[in-house]
């Protein structure tokens, strides 16, 4: 990975933090907030049988973390490209 200069590679670094960073809360929000704080205002929706602060904090986390990896790798890939670091 070779950037033009120092002030390519901060870019590119603040960038990845950002969205980092952005991620992280989304994450936070879904699994602290829905499954933790919200749960009893959740709790008067059901899916499925099972009452919706259940299933954020059992299965919305995961989930979401999981979609979050693919955010965040798409977005990498994209990153990579417009700084011109990528593999290809």
């Amino acid at each position: 990975m070779a950037f033009q200069s120092k002030e390519h590679a901060k870019a590119y670094w603040d960038r990845n933090v950002k969205l980092m960073i952005s991620l992280l809360i989304v994450w936070f929000v879904v699994s602290f907030g829905c499954g933790i704080l919200f749960v009893d205002a959740l709790n008067t929706i059901q899916i499925g049988g099972y009452k919706l602060g259940f299933w954020f904090a059992q299965q919305g986390s995961i989930y979401t973390f999981l979609g979050i990896i693919f955010v965040y790798t798409k977005q990498m890939r994209k990153l990579d490209r417009e700084f011109g670091v990528d593999d290809e």
